[in-house]
């Protein structure tokens, strides 16, 4: 099945801005290595280079979202699932050469101390990948306080850490923070058998 034309724009735009920030992808480019005439991409997103960012982000966020549910479900314990995603991460930052980082982070880092769409976008971007993790914890019996503020403890270091083995060059930043936030997870087990308990 072939891709549309405003898929191939949308997805070309999400690699470039995941590997080159926003500043650093001009609107040409994504046209050009969408194989799309610059008429097409003004077709499709009127508002230009910052529509189609925000559309980019909004696909990039999604594709996260299941790399990391796909993580989180495959193992039943919430603590052996967060160092399995982290792991999970290394590898596939390593096999691409360490410039597939994550998704939000150029284009958020970017635009920090605005309230634009794209802002906006990367916002909505950690708060749902923090929600997927706040569920696996519920679901391992954590109390909601616990699962929120640990959810977003997860996310916020899998994102520093990414960083960092992408400086780095090395999987060991993530591999560590893996660990340790599973030991973190792991320290709450008491409290969560008994929410689990009383539940």
């Amino acid at each position: 099945m072939q891709t549309s034309t405003r898929d191939r724009i949308v997805i070309t735009a999400a690699r470039l801005l995941q590997r080159q920030g926003y500043v650093g992808t001009g609107i040409k480019q994504i046209a050009q290595e969408a194989q799309a005439t610059l008429g097409s991409v003004y077709h499709f997103f009127p508002g230009g280079k910052e529509t189609v960012a925000v559309a980019a982000i909004e696909h990039s966020s999604r594709e996260f979202a299941a790399l990391l549910r796909k993580a989180l479900d495959a193992e039943a314990d919430p603590a052996t699932a967060v160092d399995s995603c982290a792991g999970q991460l290394a590898e596939e930052l390593r096999e691409s050469g360490w410039i597939d980082g994550c998704p939000v982070t150029a284009a958020a880092l970017e635009t920090l101390g605005t309230d634009s769409p794209i802002q906006q976008a990367c916002a909505a971007a950690l708060r749902d990948w923090e929600e997927l993790v706040r569920d696996k914890l519920l679901r391992g019996g954590f109390d909601a306080q616990d699962a929120r503020e640990l959810a977003t403890t997860v996310i916020s270091a899998l994102e520093g850490a990414e960083v960092t083995s992408q400086v780095t060059r090395s999987e060991e930043p993530l591999r560590t923070v893996g660990r340790q936030l599973a030991r973190l997870v792991r320290s709450y087990g008491g409290s969560a058998q008994s929410a689990g308990g009383t539940g």
